[in-house]
């Protein structure tokens, strides 16, 4: 193939009239030109002699794939007339080349130091660092020094271990002579710009106390001599030099172990280029500058991500502290031209950033370490994080910083709990942070204090974590101020509760402003400003109910009776509230602002009902302690709560204040349990509702939600009561008629095998599927972990459905939608009442199930990624796991289909498919039929195995074993990271248990004998996990190593 020849049919390859087959043509030209051996020669001319990009990207492609996949059957001669060529031709065009051409060829010379370096190429590394030390050739010398600690530092997989770790410790050993030379270039730079001229230092303003700080951080005259030095004005090229050294220590800074290389000048550099983030950019020349500071604070970050950090690293770990702090002092102080938010707004965005990770670091790394010392004021630090916070311009950053309160508040809470005796102190000594924090962050969820902030919070779109921007803003708030709670409970309780009785005295005023007409009940409030602080005054009730709670979990356990009169009243004053809104049915209201103050009152009654739920485990240990007492308080409590709720389980009612509803109602049955629950007339009124309206039904998660409440009434034990005492006889009948109601359409879809039933349309069929098992599956679900009793009753009432939905199984098998249903239902049917279904129903379920799932059927449903059929096949896969978990003997005779069915029929669909989900599913159930069924493999007596001593033992059904470790073993060659490490931990489980390795070794394929008794030899059984981890890592690394070089060698060079 010719230059000209090349150039052309690469212009015409990224043509953008060129065809896809046309494409496809050249691509297959040019795949065979690079397979051929001497196609590097060419390669070489192309790169000496062309100006077209496309062109040099190909040849330096052609010389990578050479170098990393071939380079082992490369004669030696032409490997060191390569050595020696690309490293020329890179000192003779670096500067012609287009960057990314350049840092490409710098890429492939740094990979033949990584085959070859020292042994071969032993002027590899030198010749980097006499680059670095040249003026002219400093810019690439950097590159390639990045470049070598990007691809030897944490090579791929296409290298052994033994070789890793080589390479590492060869790179270690030069690692003072580097950071020499870096720390060389960025003195030279600064001193060379350093304004020379002497300056005086700041002058204190009046009694600021950060200038105090100041003298505390800063100790000794470098400090000062930081702080009055100006900021020098750099050429471009000099700015250039220093990005490209800050880029080559923070990818250094990633993997080399603190020691003392990294030395005290070197740090005050580092610091020196960090300080140009923290101005503002005065004119557009600054405009870049700040990109150093951004990258000096990246290596302050890789430093202090480090928990390992020797004694004699300490004390420069104490002065990065002091001199970070420097910095915050900077970014917090006010003057007269600028207030701190607007300083922090003005500052580069990325900058904040990193200077934001650098406090979470400082703060969840080492504050446990720093915080002792004398020379680290850490309240004053907290007033300057304070400061930070609630300065912070973007909602991100405010987030971010309240993370670093969490973090630092837990670090709190665990010194408190393993120091009991010195609680006070610790306390005392950060109390008023304590109660600053919590009263800002109070202040932030509130509109009458923080409108317009608020108003800008979207509260419409969902998230990855299904909720809204305002949402986690609440929510993030909420945190802290719970973590505040569990530090200061009296406090806190005595902080928000005037706030809260303050804002529901505005609600429960409303009715005085009901007007009732014929027509209409409206709310008689039209003022626009009145409007508005409506508006204002709901929005924060709705927050602050919200926290009340959240609150709810520090009135409960060893607390109860000593905070009790404080729960009491939350809890009276919460089904007040609650009884108040459905009474007088504010829902219902027509307002002067529809579109702002409805929503207002759906919200807030939505969210007291919510409060009190998250009261109910209070409630239930209330019910315990006045169980033989006199119970007249707690059953008027419950009562009321049922009053409140019952008339709001309509299809009339908006959904939100709906579902609040049911959550409470399924609450007060699941935790509180009270005997009387189910006698109440409110209760009764629903029962009577869901059982007469199956035709006229709630939403579905409504349904779903009191069928759950109505069942679990009937169903879970009666706390503190003995079984006597539980009717379970009346309770069952009860359950049987609620599941005869809530099922009566359902079994009427009975119909003989294969046949759609003919009473209805298929169409109205599915949707009566579709509405019946989602809410039997959710009963079954719910008391899947109650008393043997409990789960009795339910598959009796059950029964009838079990069976008409086996018997509709195969009449839906091609509709993945609903088999889908189907399958979830019997998912949950088999984890949590297979014992109550018994041994020949149960086979009965698998045996249709093994005879449905055809491999044409697994194939449609597995082609089709992340569709219904896909979800089919991972349940199934999910149900047989349940299956050969089972002990006994009674599932051992589905084993053989079980392991038929994934190796012969799913494994060769997914084997060269990414179908992540399927897969892992599958390996799942491989791991538990070899975890629980081992011997089904390797049978062997007690006795057999004391007389062999480590003998092997027989093995039996030899096939599918070899086939489900090559599966494994396959699954190892994935780009697949999850996969990865699901079944590594599958593998380690079974080695502990069973000495799996040396079978796995046994029966590895792509290696010769001589190299897996290698592997065999490097295979140490560590007793602890992370040695053993380890173990397990080079094993698995080197298996891949040696597949990838027996591949690269000429057919018939090794004897597999």
């Amino acid at each position: 193939i010719s230059l000209r020849a090349l150039e052309s049919l690469m212009t015409e390859f990224f043509h953008s009239c060129t065809t896809n087959e046309r494409k496809r043509e050249i691509e297959e030209l040019l795949n065979n030109f690079a397979q051929q051996m001497g196609a590097w020669r060419h390669c070489l001319y192309f790169l000496s002699n062309t100006q077209n990009e496309y062109v040099m990207m190909y040849s330096l492609t052609v010389f990578e794939n050479l170098v990393n996949k071939m380079w082992l059957g490369v004669a030696s001669q032409d490997k060191m007339e390569i050595r020696c060529c690309l490293p020329k031709l890179m000192l003779a065009q670096h500067k012609a080349m287009p960057f990314f051409i350049r840092n490409k060829l710098c890429k492939v010379i740094v990979d033949i130091g990584r085959q070859d370096w020292p042994m071969f190429y032993h002027d590899f590394f030198t010749n980097t660092l006499q680059l670095i030390q040249s003026p002219a050739m400093a810019p690439l010398g950097l590159v390639l020094l990045k470049t070598t600690s990007e691809e030897l530092a944490s090579p791929r997989e296409d290298l052994s271990v033994a070789r890793k770790d080589e390479l590492r410790k060869l790179l270690l050993e030069q690692i003072p002579t580097v950071l020499g030379l870096l720390t060389g270039i960025l003195e030279t730079v600064w001193d060379k710009h350093s304004v020379t001229a002497a300056t005086p230092p700041p002058s204190p303003t009046s009694g600021e106390r950060g200038e105090k700080l100041l003298g505390s951080l800063l100790q000794g005259t470098q400090y000062s001599k930081l702080l009055s030095q100006p900021m020098p004005a750099l050429d471009g090229d000099s700015e250039h030099l220093c990005s490209l050294a800050l880029e080559c220590l923070a990818h250094l800074f990633s993997w080399i172990p603190l020691s003392t290389n990294i030395t005290p000048s070197l740090l005050a550099s580092i610091f020196h280029f960090a300080r140009f983030g923290c101005d503002l950019r005065v004119n557009s020349g600054q405009l870049d500058r700040s990109r150093l500071g951004v990258l000096a604070m990246t290596c302050v970050n890789e430093l202090v991500s480090k928990n390992c950090v020797p004694l004699e690293f300490e004390e420069y770990l104490l002065r990065m502290f002091q001199q970070t702090f420097f910095l915050l002092q900077r970014l917090t102080r006010e003057n007269n031209a600028h207030t701190v938010k607007g300083r922090l707004q003005d500052l580069d965005e990325s900058y904040v950033e990193k200077f934001t990770d650098f406090l979470r670091l400082f703060v969840s790394v080492h504050l446990r370490r720093i915080e002792s010392n004398d020379q680290f004021p850490v309240v004053e630090f907290l007033a300057l994080l304070f400061k930070y916070t609630f300065n912070q311009p973007t909602h991100e950053g405010y987030f971010a910083c309240l993370d670093i309160w969490s973090i630092f508040l837990d670090y709190l809470t665990t010194k408190i709990k393993s120091r009991l005796a010195d609680r006070d102190s610790v306390l005392n000594r950060y109390k008023d942070a304590l109660v600053l924090l919590l009263t800002e962050v109070l202040n932030r969820i509130q509109f009458r204090y923080n409108q317009s902030q608020l108003e800008e919070l979207d509260d419409e779109t969902l998230d990855d974590d299904q909720q809204t921007e305002w949402q986690r803003y609440l929510r993030q708030s909420l945190e802290v101020v719970a973590k505040v709670m569990e530090l200061l409970p009296s406090h806190a309780f005595s902080t928000l509760f005037p706030v809260l009785q303050e804002d529901l005295d505005v609600y429960l005023g409303l009715q005085q402003f009901i007007v009732t007409s014929r027509t209409c009940r409206r709310l008689n409030i039209t003022a626009e400003n009145d409007c508005r602080r409506l508006h204002c005054a709901l929005r924060d009730l709705s927050s602050l109910l919200q926290a009340v709670g959240r609150l709810a979990e520090y009135f409960i356990g060893d607390v109860f009776a000593a905070r009790f009169n404080d729960a009491l009243a939350v809890v009276e004053r919460l089904v007040d509230v609650t009884c108040y809104g459905s009474q007088i049915s504010l829902y219902d209201l027509e307002t002067a602002v529809p579109s702002v103050l409805k929503p207002d009152l759906i919200d807030v009654h939505a969210q007291s009902l919510a409060a009190l739920q998250a009261y109910s485990h209070w409630l239930a240990q209330f019910y315990s302690e006045v169980q033989r007492q006199n119970q007249s308080r707690f059953i008027s409590l419950v009562t009321s709560t049922m009053d409140a709720t019952a008339p709001l389980i309509t299809a009339k009612i908006p959904e939100k204040l709906l579902l609040s509803a049911c959550h409470l109602m399924v609450s007060m049955a699941t935790t509180v349990r009270p005997v009387f629950l189910v006698t109440l007339p409110a209760v009764r009124n629903v029962f009577n509702f869901i059982i007469e309206n199956q035709t006229r039904r709630l939403p579905q998660e409504a349904h779903m939600l009191v069928c759950r409440a109505l069942s679990n009434m009937l169903l879970l034990p009666w706390p503190n009561l003995p079984e006597s005492e539980q009717q379970w006889q009346t309770r069952s009948s009860s359950h049987a008629s609620l599941l005869a109601a809530l099922t009566r359409h359902y079994c009427l879809l009975r119909s003989p095998a294969n046949q759609p039933p003919r009473r209805l349309g298929l169409d109205d069929t599915k949707a009566m599927l579709h509405q019946t098992l989602p809410v039997l599956r959710d009963i079954v679900d719910s008391i899947s972990a109650e008393s043997t009793k409990s789960r009795q009753i339910c598959y009796q009432s059950l029964q009838e459905s079990v069976q008409v939905s086996l018997g509709l199984f195969p009449v839906f098998i091609h509709q993945p939608d609903v088999t889908d249903e189907m399958l979830s239902f019997f998912l949950t049917l088999f984890q949590g009442l297979r014992v109550q279904m018994g041994v020949p129903f149960t086979g009965q379920i698998i045996h249709t199930f093994l005879s449905m799932f055809t491999r044409e059927q697994l194939a449609a449903s597995i082609l089709q990624e992340g569709s219904a059929g896909c979800r089919v096949v991972e349940k199934f896969l999910k149900i047989l796991q349940v299956v050969v978990q089972e002990p006994g003997q009674a599932f051992k005779p589905f084993l053989p289909s079980i392991l038929s069915l994934c190796m012969e029929q799913v494994y060769p669909i997914l084997a060269e498919r990414s179908s992540p989900d399927v897969k892992a599913e599958m390996f799942e159930l491989l791991y538990q039929v070899l975890h629980h069924n081992w011997r089904y493999f390797f049978k062997t007596s007690v006795l057999a195995s004391v007389q062999r001593g480590s003998a092997e033992d027989a093995m039996e059904n030899e096939a599918q074993f070899s086939a489900a470790m090559q599966a494994f073993g396959q699954s190892f060659l994935q780009p697949d990271i999850h996969i990865f490490k699901q079944n590594l931990s599958y593998l380690e489980s079974l080695n502990s248990k069973h000495k799996l390795y040396h079978r796995f070794l046994n029966g590895c394929h792509g290696v010769d004998s001589n190299q897996r008794t290698v592997l065999c030899r490097n295979f140490k059984l560590e007793r602890d996990l992370p040695s053993f981890t380890q173990s397990v890592h080079r094993l698995v690394n080197d298996l891949r190593y040696y597949r990838l070089c027996n591949s690269s060698l000429p057919t018939g060079t090794v004897k597999l």
